[in-house]
């Protein structure tokens, strides 16, 4: 269905392929426009764009599930005042069971 194709950086000019595989990925997730920039213009980029820093990892917190009491690790620092749940038990209150 699809085929690579052989676009050119509009950042350096070089070209570079934008394979079939990256062509059906685009597509599943509704991407209309191709990739302008190669892999290593895209890279600087969002190198610059971050101010030259490596991305910070995510710090996670351990917290006890509010309805198994089993460990939940989530991306922020828990409060006393609001409950926690583990993943499981969040996506089944979030499916409304």
């Amino acid at each position: 269905m699809f085929e690579d194709k052989t676009l050119v950086c509009k950042e350096c000019g070089n070209e570079f392929v934008f394979t079939a595989g990256e062509q059906e990925f685009y597509a599943e997730h509704g991407f209309q426009n191709e990739p302008q920039r190669c892999k290593s213009c895209r890279d600087a980029r969002k190198a610059s764009l971050n101010g030259g820093a490596p991305r910070a990892q995510r710090q996670f917190f351990t917290a006890v599930c509010a309805r198994c009491g089993g460990e939940a690790r989530v991306p922020f620092e828990p409060q006393s005042d609001r409950p926690v749940y583990c993943s499981s038990c969040f996506a089944e209150i979030r499916a409304g069971r």
